[in-house]
């Protein structure tokens, strides 16, 4: 009967052993709970005194969702629509868009004609949205950025001219909606004191 009781004995003989087997363990967990948190608060903290502009750069989104006033007002060539509202896509070929200069990806879609490129883009097109995301454009400044890159792709569409500057504030102002009523004065109505 010895031996079967001998096989059932544990490591843990007296009291103290069981207590150093305590503390141990705690000491253990302890020192790799410390010695994960300096691991992870080790890493690279950044620069001490930073330039504002450049932690500016850093954080800025890919893109921007500007509400309020359209952009400066006036006529603009394909080249500078195409900056402002197409680039963002076209110079990355982001999700599935034909690069700006890539003859090959733009060849097919040249060969369907410049009224054909500019109904996609007016109406969008996969996932490029309607007017490429900036529904302030009108059809010929579409018209004209469509031009560019095709143009700078291969085509020879001719770009529709740019208006004169004095026809297209007339224009604009004939467009231009209502001018918008003041939030205070419908918001707080004016009461007046009694006496």
């Amino acid at each position: 009967m010895s031996d079967a009781h001998e096989e059932h004995e544990t490591l843990i003989k007296t009291p103290q052993q069981l207590i150093a087997v305590v503390v141990l363990s705690f000491v253990v967990f302890v020192g790799l709970g410390v010695l994960v948190a300096q691991y992870v608060s080790s890493g690279y903290k950044g620069a001490s005194n930073p330039d504002p502009e450049v932690v500016s750069r850093a954080i800025q989104p890919v893109a921007q969702l500007a509400l309020g006033e359209p952009e400066a007002k006036g006529p603009k060539t394909g080249e500078q629509i195409y900056k402002g509202a197409c680039a963002a896509c076209h110079d990355a070929g982001m999700a599935g868009a034909p690069k700006l200069g890539d003859s090959g990806a733009w060849a097919s879609r040249i060969a369907t004609g410049l009224d054909a490129l500019v109904k996609s883009a007016i109406n969008g097109k996969g996932a490029m949205p309607a007017k490429g995301g900036n529904a302030s454009l009108s059809d010929d400044e579409i018209t004209r950025a469509v031009a560019y890159m095709g143009n700078k792709s291969g085509a020879s569409f001719a770009e529709p001219k740019v208006a004169d500057a004095a026809e297209a504030p007339a224009a604009d102002a004939a467009a231009a909606p209502a001018a918008p009523v003041e939030a205070a004065a419908i918001a707080a109505p004016a009461y007046e004191e009694k006496k």
